[in-house]
């Protein structure tokens, strides 16, 4: 098979890493990739917002399998271009996309479909959202409604808090176009775990399911961040609860899509929160995650990813079974000094081949760039430093073995990914 990850993330270097060992795959393409991509895959340059470009580049390499990555290619339309190019695409079309491009939509999908999920109002004023908050009181959490790179959230843990952050979306316009609705939300209490599920449009498999973490800070100190480091398995999630999961919060949110003559395709992720009255669902995305990408997919080695994608995007499912091994695997992300924030590029970055050649360690690409022939940043999220080993504690201690070994200055990491499941 001939195959176009689309995306330049660790996410998908490390989709390139598992598609690359399938029995099936004869030609893998990456566009744009990155430097990690290269050594698996051709990379293409091809921006992921390019449609037309890419539904081209896809036609006339003969693509069989488009694996797109990010999300707003989804949201844009990318698998509705190539489907209607005879492109078969493991993601859903931009009306299915909504699940992850308007926060109200899945709210409304859930209430019909009687998918637990937290109690919640929509705004497009400021005064009236200011009125609700003084009414609900805080801690409560404000959400920009469309795409916002996983930026768009604040936890509020006071009504002044609340204030600021519904300003700065309502009458600043910090976040544009997405942030010109938003919800406010009751602030759920427990721990958050994401499920991952692969769908051919009627039916679902479990994919797995991780924990990541958010604020840029050790003990989720600072602001929000696309992701700071994730573990899997996540701790109090046991292999029961996700495949209940997947009854509760997953197939229901496909019978209601199929309902509305919107199917969906591909992989949805179930940001949930795990409460004192069981599991409630925070938010759908409708990709894979990053960085949880790069700790699921080494629990899947044993498994074709490619065969998974496939007779998903060919709506045949129920002939794949995935088998996960019984490890740990935990992965720090480094970032650019100043990250989520402002943040400088171009620093020079080595001691990746040390770090990689400790066992069971693995080095995911994001925004890196190959200069002169030297390896810099070009990013916020820089890598992802990635470690299995039979328990947490292990694969813990393994990754930040690795993170040490490498050279680059102008970094930063959080110490404690996974410390408190592995004291």
């Amino acid at each position: 098979m001939r195959v176009l990850i689309v995306g330049a993330g660790g996410r998908e270097h490390a989709l390139a890493w598992a598609i690359s060992t399938s029995p099936l795959l004869t030609k893998l393409y990456v566009a744009p990739g990155n430097p990690g991509t290269a050594t698996l895959a051709t990379n293409v340059p091809i921006g992921v917002l390019d449609i037309p470009a890419l539904v081209d580049f896809a036609r006339g390499e003969n693509i069989d399998l488009a694996i797109p990555g990010p999300e707003a290619p989804l949201v844009a339309g990318l698998a509705d271009a190539l489907i209607a190019a005879g492109i078969r695409c493991c993601g859903p079309t931009a009306a299915a996309a909504r699940l992850e491009g308007s926060k109200a939509f899945t709210k409304e999908i859930c209430a019909a479909a009687g998918i637990p999920t937290a109690l919640w109002e929509s705004f497009t004023d400021v005064a009236t959202a200011l009125d609700f908050v003084s009414r609900r009181g805080a801690p409560i959490v404000i959400k920009a409604d469309g795409l916002a790179a996983g930026k768009g959230v604040t936890v509020a843990r006071t009504e002044a808090e609340a204030g600021d952050a519904i300003r700065a979306l309502l009458h600043d316009g910090t976040l544009g176009e997405a942030g010109r609705k938003i919800l406010i939300e009751e602030c759920l209490q427990g721990e958050e775990v994401s499920l991952f599920a692969l769908c051919d449009g009627t039916d679902a498999i479990l994919l797995g399911a991780a924990q990541d973490f958010k604020r840029v800070g050790d003990g989720d100190a600072g602001p929000n961040t696309g992701g700071m480091g994730a573990i899997s398995p996540p701790p109090g999630f046991p292999p029961d609860a996700q495949h209940a999961a997947i009854r509760i919060f997953i197939r229901p949110a496909l019978r209601e899509m199929a309902a509305r003559g919107t199917p969906f395709t591909g992989i949805l992720f179930a940001g949930l929160m795990l409460t004192g009255e069981g599991p409630k669902l925070i938010e759908y995305n409708v990709r894979f995650g990053d960085p949880e990408t790069q700790v699921l997919l080494p629990r899947l080695a044993q498994s074709d990813l490619l065969a998974a994608c496939l007779a998903a995007a060919s709506g045949d499912l129920g002939k794949i079974s995935l088998t996960w091994l019984d490890i740990a695997c935990a992965g720090v992300v480094i970032a650019s000094r100043g990250y989520p924030g402002a943040y400088a590029t171009g620093a020079p970055i080595a001691g990746l081949g040390q770090a990689a050649a400790i066992p069971h360690a693995a080095i995911f690409h994001a925004g890196t760039d190959l200069r002169d022939d030297r390896l810099v940043s070009a990013g916020g999220r820089v890598l992802t430093v990635v470690a299995t080993g039979p328990t947490l504690q292990a694969a813990r201690k393994t990754a930040y073995q690795a993170v040490h070994a490498i050279n680059f200055p102008d970094g930063i990491f959080r110490t404690d990914i996974g410390a408190r499941a592995a004291p």
